[in-house]
Parts: structure tokens; sequence; C-alpha cells
């Protein structure tokens, strides 16, 4: 049940919040706004992955 919550939260998170690593963000210089999308992308995808 929760794979599949994160699995559909991965989802949502790639049609709604914007790529960082297509636009070549460089993370040492990333704003607090964006450090908080990139980590909670990252969390999201980790537990989609498990």
């Amino acid at each position: 049940m929760k794979k599949k919550v994160f699995k559909l939260l991965a989802k949502v998170n790639k049609a709604v919040l914007p790529s960082f690593t297509k636009q070549g963000l460089d993370l040492s210089k990333a704003s607090k706004l964006q450090m908080a999308i990139f980590g909670w992308k990252l969390y999201v995808t980790k537990n989609a992955l498990d």
C-alpha cells in the first residue's frame, strides 16, 4: 500500500514540480525553496523504489 502511494506521488511530482536537473541548477546556489522541492522529490523517489 505504501509503495503504491509513493509511486502515485512520484507521478504527480513529475507532472507538477519543476525538474532542476534539466534546468542545469547548481545546488550550491539554490534557494531554500528549491532545495526543499529537490529534497521532497528525492524522498518520494527513494520510497517509490524500495
